[in-house]
This record gives structure tokens, C-alpha cells and sequence, in this order.
């Protein structure tokens, strides 16, 4: 999308950063017999897939429009999106919370939980670059907002969905080793199963509400209202329209469908009204380049 950040850097950043992070984890909880380590390693591995889900829906969603499907694949990167939000709620969530309730009941002392420590520090450092660079992304498209409000109206729904794997993992991390440092100063070992349920509900949490922000777009969402009020204030702008009427988009992954109904000034010769009409719809699909389809209305009729 015009604006928006790159999303293929931030899922390729994430995917890298997670790879590394699930095989360190993994040898961890192997050592350790640690279950904030075990459940953070799933975690890890579960992102690893959905981020290549992510990758082919991004490839879908290039395909061209074909008859039957006139709008063209845009909006199968939502699909995937979403099911990475349900993946993450269950692979992730609802396993780390079935794995802290059963270390709730049968507690196990940690072993050589030095592993453990050292890998979480290395995720930290590996998710926090993920992370700024997801970040890097993000700021290119919110601009003015606030990164909740970029969040509740972004329309780039694999970059929302990156940005909540990111602050999940990274939370996750950093609730994983203070689960271990609990247990090794304090020697109950209740810690480390708190730290894993702590990690499920964070990781619920967090798919829930980017399930119901790609939800959203799944349905058709306008665009953004930053380019809503963009595309308005340059069809206002157009010497060739005396009035807009109504203005409706449509968000089909990272492109755009506009339908305006304007009055435009002129009236008289037919001939002149779809000049006039050719040239704001090629001026406006020059200013912003993800509008791939427009539906031009004349207020009025011109005499014949």
C-alpha cells in the first residue's frame, strides 16, 4: 500500500529472528526441563509457520483478476492473517496455559537453569530486533498516530499481525526469564509455572485482538481514515468537480476500490463530462497508486 510500511522486510526479520530463537529454546528446555522454556519454544515454532503462511498469502494476493474473481486476490492475505491469529491463540495461548496448569499441579525443580537464562537473554536480544524493524515498518504508515490507533485502523493486516507476534514474543521472553530468576532466588518452582500461564494469557490476549482487527477487514473495511481523508481532500481539490457527493472505498488487501459520486462542472456536452471524468480518475490513481479500480458517477445527466 502507498504509505504503508514494508510488510515482506518485517515478516522475513520476524521469521529470522524466530528460527534461531526456537531452536536456542529448544535445546534449553531440553536441558532445564523448564515449562516457560518449553512452552516459549512451541511459541517460537508456531510463529516460524505462521510467518510462511504470511509469505504465501502476501504471493496470493499478487495473483491478477480473472472472471471469477473480477477484484482480483487481495483479500486472501486477510484469510491467512486471520488463521495465524487463531494459531496463535491456540498452538501458543491454550497450549502455555494447559502446560502452566499442569506445572501447577506437579511442580519440577528446574535443572541447570544457567540454559535457560542465557537463551531467554539471547530471544530478547534476537526479538528486539525483530521488533524495531516491524517497528520501522509501522511508523512509516501510521505517520501522526499513535501506535494503538495505527493498530486499530490499519488495513495491512499481515503487518498488525507481525506487530502482535513481535510484542507477544518479546513479552513472552522477557515473562519466561523472570519465571526462571523467581525460581532459582526463591527455589519453588511454582514460579516457573506461573510464568508459563502468564505467557498462554498474554499470548490470548493478543490474538484475540488481532483476530478481530483482520475480522474486520475479512468483512471489507474503507480504507484507513488518514487516506480517506486524503482521497476526499484531493477529489475536493479537482478544478473538473464542483461537489462531491459521496465518497465510498473499498480495501482489498493492498489495493483499493474508489466509487465517487460528484457533481462535476460540467454539464452540457457529453463529450466534455468524460474528459473531465478520465482525467481526475487518471490524476487520482497517479497521487495514489494502490487505487487499482474507480466507479466515476455524474451528478447530473448532460443534455444530449
Amino acid at each position: 500500500m502507498a504509505g504503508g510500511g514494508d510488510s515482506t522486510r518485517a515478516i522475513l526479520f520476524a521469521l529470522g529472528a524466530n528460527f534461531a530463537i526456537a531452536v536456542a529454546k529448544g535445546v534449553a528446555a531440553f536441558f532445564t526441563g523448564s515449562s516457560a522454556m518449553l512452552a516459549e519454544t512451541v511459541h517460537s515454532l508456531a510463529d516460524c509457520g505462521n510467518q510462511g503462511l504470511l509469505i504465501l498469502g502476501l504471493k496470493q494476493a499478487k495473483r491478477p483478476p480473472s472472471p471469477d474473481y473480477p477484484l482480483g486476490y487481495g483479500k486472501a492475505i486477510y484469510f491467512w492473517s486471520f488463521l495465524v491469529a487463531v494459531m496463535l491463540f491456540t498452538v501458543g495461548g491454550m497450549f502455555s496455559l494447559y502446560e502452566g496448569i499442569h506445572k501447577l499441579q506437579h511442580p519440577e525443580p528446574l535443572k541447570q537453569w544457567w540454559w535457560a537464562a542465557g537463551v531467554l537473554a539471547f530471544g530478547i536480544v534476537a526479538e528486539a530486533i525483530s521488533m524495531r524493524a516491524c517497528l520501522q515498518e509501522v511508523d512509516k504508515a501510521r505517520g501522526q498516530r499513535s501506535l494503538w490507533q495505527w493498530f486499530r485502523e490499519s488495513r495491512q493486516a499481515e503487518l498488525v499481525v507481525i506487530f502482535g507476534e513481535d510484542l507477544a514474543a518479546l513479552l513472552g521472553l522477557v515473562l519466561a526469564l523472570g519465571a526462571v530468576m523467581m525460581t532459582v532466588v526463591t527455589g519453588n518452582p511454582i514460579w516457573d509455572a506461573i510464568g508459563t500461564v502468564s505467557i498462554g494469557a498474554l499470548l490470548i490476549i493478543v490474538a484475540v485482538f488481532v483476530a478481530i482487527e483482520v475480522k474486520a477487514m475479512l468483512i471489507g473495511q474503507s480504507v484507513d481514515p488518514l487516506r480517506q481523508q486524503q482521497i476526499r481532500e484531493f477529489l475536493d481539490a479537482r478544478p473538473e468537480i464542483a461537489r462531491v457527493i459521496s465518497l465510498i472505498t473499498l480495501q482489498l488487501g493492498n489495493e483499493v476500490m474508489v466509487s465517487v459520486q460528484a457533481q462535476m462542472r460540467e454539464e452540457h456536452s457529453v463529450a466534455g463530462l468524460t474528459e473531465q471524468i478520465n482525467t481526475v480518475e487518471r490524476a487520482m490513481k497517479q497521487a495514489f497508486p494502490e487505487v487499482r479500480w474507480s466507479f466515476f458517477e455524474p451528478d447530473h445527466k448532460p443534455a444530449a
